[in-house]
């Protein structure tokens, strides 16, 4: 009995630690991406990609409810795993939602940077997919005639001048 009363509270913490970051940071990077978002938009930006280009395609996910497969328990009674709503939940909207909420909030603060900073380092090159047509030095071109080379050519301004 104790056995299983230390696996309970094993499940309890561990099931906690991955719920709990994602539940009290959800609700400040979603006002974060507002505020973030709303700063280019502001300075003329469009055609933001939407946050369900990083969500994946529901077909995509291999199990349905039916097919689910389960962590087999001999105490069913106390272990969450036992049942398909946990992984339901935990492989159709937890894991795809969550990751891609953080994807996308990293994509709209790439822009940003992308934006403000015309400088090339060692890894702009990952920024690649938050790609703008110019940046805020690219706008005139006594200021774009300023900066290095391999900053005014850089591939992540992608519109000729």
């Amino acid at each position: 009995m104790q056995n299983i009363i230390h696996v309970f509270w094993r499940i309890v913490v561990g099931v906690s630690l991955i719920y709990l970051p994602i539940l009290t940071t959800v609700p400040f990077v979603v006002v974060c991406v507002f505020v973030v978002k709303t700063h280019p938009r502001m300075m003329g930006a469009e055609n933001f990609r939407p946050y369900w280009d990083f969500v994946p395609d529901w077909t995509s996910h291999r199990y349905g409810y039916s097919n689910q497969m389960i962590y087999s328990s001999k105490a069913k009674w106390y272990s969450p795993r036992s049942f398909r709503w946990f992984w339901i939940f935990n492989c159709k909207l937890y894991c795809p939602l969550s990751v891609a909420l953080f994807r996308y909030t990293t994509s709209v603060v790439k822009i940003v940077e992308n934006w403000w900073c015309p400088f090339n380092h060692d890894q702009k090159c990952n920024y690649g997919k938050a790609a703008i047509d110019k940046s805020y030095w690219h706008l005139r071109q006594q200021e774009a005639q300023r900066l290095y080379p391999d900053d005014r050519n850089n591939s992540i301004w992608n519109q000729d001048e």
